[in-house]
């Protein structure tokens, strides 16, 4: 097995693993509480442990990170940690993505490539992360 703790965000839903990933301030918690609060748990706030198991990534909290979410502005709010969950989606809030429907995209974290989908600006964008996760992507 091999591991990295990367400067990202991680939640689950249903198992299935979302890494959040942008510079600081780009909203990688505030993403992370909208997809909480429809029924996504979270792994790990800040900092993620992402570990390769075979063909597979993993994302989970680093030991010493405290079970905590960021919500600037209010403060450091408690939270309930999940287990580790299999990498399904990568989320970049540093890439905006400009078209309507964009080509599918991937990204590689420790050798394995993993769907990477870029920031959209609109207030759909947690909801489409939901359901993508529940039914797929067609195209």
């Amino acid at each position: 097995m091999t591991s990295e703790i990367l400067h990202a965000t991680a939640v689950s839903f249903e198992d299935k693993g979302v890494l959040i990933l942008g510079a600081s301030g780009s909203g990688k918690s505030a993403l992370a509480l909208e997809l909480m609060a429809l029924g996504f748990g979270l792994i790990a706030d800040d900092r993620t442990e992402v570990t390769r198991k075979a063909d597979d990534l993993w994302l989970g909290c680093p030991a010493s990170l405290p079970p905590l979410i960021e919500a600037r502005g209010v403060g450091l709010l408690n939270a309930r940690l999940v287990p580790p969950a299999k990498l399904a989606l990568v989320v970049d809030l540093d890439q905006l993505e400009s078209d309507r429907l964009p080509l599918r995209r991937e990204i590689s974290l420790l050798g394995i490539s993993a769907a990477l989908q870029n920031r959209v600006d609109g207030r759909h964008f947690p909801f489409a992360i939901l359901h993508y996760l529940k039914a797929g992507r067609s195209a």
